[in-house]
């Protein structure tokens, strides 16, 4: 039995029907960037998330670089974020010339520990302390972050809040005992609609949500060049428009994405109900949903004793798997500058070594999930 780690092309078919004359509308208008498409799909995240504004750009990198942008960080500032993440969280931090400071993860969640950025914020000399500028938390593998510590910490230190949630959208944490979904918590919210994403487009895409009207028209600006109006620019800004024709596309999928999300749940369950039943608790470890958290599973990730074997197995028995940063930021060539080594963050080196990512998406089947459980099995029992 052949189980892709992903196959979109299911998807595509469960909604053929209404992309296709939306996709000829948007051709036969020849209105390809920006217009009225992104500005209904900007009114339609903002709705969805819960955020006062949001502002399509270019992709889900773009709109950490955007937000950072937006909030004037400068050359020598410094933002906190995690070393166990997709490699344009520290990117974008650099690349404004900002200098990242890496915090270790819960071993349970694998986000950012609030009580690590609290402690490297204690122990910062003033003078240091004084250009941590905002902390970037990434919601990672599809659950959010905990975001009433890391808002606390940034009330108490004047910081700003950029949420990485490019593989988080629609998921939620009780924060002062509501609901919030993930980019409607911290000053921006930052999302990627990359194909694979749970809301994903037909190539690059992203979006930004922000909280104030001045910083969403500056965020406007900035993706088009800094320019206020034609060929007047008050800001130095990029080109990071989002087309018109991926929004078109997003506009057919959102109102899909909940029960997509619930399906991706779904076949979490069954997982997590397979692996007690085979006996395989001893040699894995099934996802970690905290109380007062959804999840939207954009991955499945376990950890595995014996990972790189495993994968190897399952690999070779047609089920496709992926390990999702297999070497952490800090110990990344091009950050070498910074002067990060082994043993630095423990926790997020050890998953490193430990997480494999197994199929979940919503149109896999009970019979796909039960041979990749049987071939787990296999691997650890034989």
């Amino acid at each position: 039995m052949k189980v892709p780690l992903l196959d979109l092309k299911g998807q595509y078919q469960s909604i053929k029907d209404e992309m296709t004359p939306v996709l000829n509308e948007v051709i036969e208008s020849q209105l390809f960037i920006l217009g009225p498409n992104v500005e209904k799909l900007e009114a339609e995240i903002a709705r969805y998330c819960g955020a006062p504004y949001a502002v399509g750009v270019t992709s889900g990198s773009d709109a950490l670089l955007l937000a950072l942008m937006a909030m004037d960080i400068a050359p020598g500032d410094r933002v906190i974020t995690t070393p166990y993440t997709f490699f344009a969280t520290a990117g974008s931090i650099c690349r404004i010339g900002a200098v990242p400071l890496f915090v270790d993860i819960a071993p349970d969640t694998f986000a950012i520990d609030p009580v690590k950025i609290r402690a490297l914020l204690e122990r910062l000399p003033e003078a240091e302390r004084c250009r941590v500028k905002a902390i970037m938390p990434v919601h990672l593998y599809g659950q959010c972050a905990d975001m009433p510590e890391i808002m606390a910490i940034a009330r108490q230190y004047d910081l700003k809040v950029i949420e990485d949630a490019a593989q988080s959208l629609g998921a939620a944490i009780t924060v002062d005992g509501a609901e919030r979904k993930a980019c409607s918590i911290g000053d921006f919210g930052c999302i990627s609609f990359f194909p694979s994403k749970n809301l994903g487009c037909f190539g690059d895409g992203g979006m930004v949500t922000a909280r104030d009207e001045q910083v969403a028209r500056k965020l406007k600006s900035l993706r088009m060049h800094g320019q206020t109006y034609t060929y007047h620019h008050q800001y130095i800004g990029m080109n990071g428009r989002l087309d018109a024709l991926q929004a078109a596309v997003l506009l057919v999928k959102l109102p899909h994405l909940d029960s997509w999300a619930a399906g991706r749940q779904k076949n979490a369950a069954v997982y997590a109900k397979l692996f007690a039943e085979a006996g395989l608790l001893e040699y894995i470890t099934p996802p970690v949903k905290r109380a007062g958290r959804s999840h939207v599973y954009n991955q499945f990730i376990i950890r595995a004793n014996n990972r790189d074997a495993l994968k190897e197995h399952l690999d070779r028995n047609g089920i496709g798997t992926a390990v999702y940063y297999p070497l952490c930021l800090h110990l990344q060539d091009c950050f070498s500058f910074l002067g990060g080594k082994q043993g630095d963050y423990p926790e997020a080196e050890k998953a490193s070594q430990e997480t494999l990512a197994l199929p979940v998406f919503p149109e896999l089947k009970r019979e796909q999930i039960e041979y990749v459980v049987e071939q787990i099995e296999v691997f650890y029992k034989k």
